[in-house]
């Protein structure tokens, strides 16, 4: 498996089972099947509201005895209403409880939006919003460094972060994010993103990587494109007799990047780790390249206010 590394040498292998959107009751199962077959990465986020179910599914399983858990990368995610310092370890002490851990490999900021503290569900109005003046990017993120300081992280980083914003702050901080998890696929190269953070040693995880398919309807857009019905995706895999989703997986592989995709289904949770054995060449990969069409799944057009607190999240 190829895995990324980090600065004190730790290393976490680039495809990991994704959790978001996985329906109650089957991710339990869908995270010990991963487990069993291979899979030594598991992402998630308190937001996605199925951590105590991967925390019971990582319990049995390090009970069994097999796996132990220092083989095994967790990461989750801060989500937007504990942004201030105060709420920041007893979110985190909350996931820990949740996923029955000790530590959390990675921790992640999860968006750069933050919301009151105590918001129970999405926002209604722009009241329920904090601006990022109210409640500073670097307010949050020393608060995680503190955390790590005190062993129950062993790295931090971020997600859905712009070059701006990762930018900004860097020049705030000795402590650099040591990950950027964000939308990347065929149709969203990001290339001078992905270079930047190259560049600075920050690691990446590409999210939805199959086109997230799955989301609610209120996230699509009409007559949104099909990457696993992309002519250019569907020749290669035809190629290389994998899958469009085996060459979509290994797109990330060849561009030194991780990705999570998420399925509770055990043959496709399977399919998805053997796209590792495909091999892309200069020609697929530039191929795959010529449909970037800096297309969105996820525009986060979801977090725009009115009153001005949020308008661009990706600074685009």
């Amino acid at each position: 498996m190829k895995t990324l590394r980090y600065n004190n040498d730790n290393e976490m292998d680039a495809i990991g089972l994704g959790t978001w959107k996985s329906e109650p009751g089957a991710v339990k199962k869908a995270v010990k099947h991963a487990l069993k077959i291979g899979y030594r990465h598991i992402d998630c986020a308190a937001v996605y509201g199925n951590e105590k179910e991967v925390g019971d599914a990582l319990k049995e399983v390090f009970d069994e005895g097999n796996i132990s858990r220092h083989e095994v990368w967790i990461t989750s995610k801060l989500w937007n209403t504990n942004h201030k310092e105060a709420d920041v370890k007893p979110a985190l002490e909350q996931t820990l409880k949740d996923l029955q851990l000790d530590y959390i490999d990675l921790y992640l900021i999860h968006w750069p939006v933050a919301f009151k503290p105590g918001l129970e569900g999405f926002p209604s109005s722009d009241d329920d919003f904090l601006s990022l003046e109210e409640v500073p990017i670097k307010e949050t993120w020393e608060a995680m460094v503190k955390l790590k300081n005190q062993s129950l992280i062993k790295h931090i980083g971020v997600s859905n972060f712009s070059k701006k914003k990762l930018e900004d702050l860097m020049s705030k901080t000795d402590v650099i994010p040591e990950m950027n998890q964000i939308e990347l696929h065929p149709y969203l190269h990001q290339e001078d993103l992905v270079d930047f953070c190259h560049k600075q040693g920050i690691n990446l995880t590409a999210f939805s990587p199959l086109g997230s398919q799955d989301r609610t309807e209120e996230m699509k857009a009409d007559d949104e494109p099909s990457l696993l019905e992309n002519e250019v995706v569907t020749a290669i895999a035809k190629k290389h007799d994998a899958s469009p989703a085996q060459v979509l997986i290994k797109f990330h592989l060849e561009r030194n990047v991780a990705t999570i995709p998420k399925s509770t289904n055990e043959e496709r949770i399977q399919e998805n780790l053997d796209s590792q054995k495909i091999d892309l060449d200069e020609e697929d990969m530039k191929d795959l390249k010529s449909i970037d069409n800096h297309y969105r799944y996820v525009n986060g057009k979801f977090f725009e206010t009115s009153d001005g607190k949020y308008s661009n999240v990706y600074d685009e």
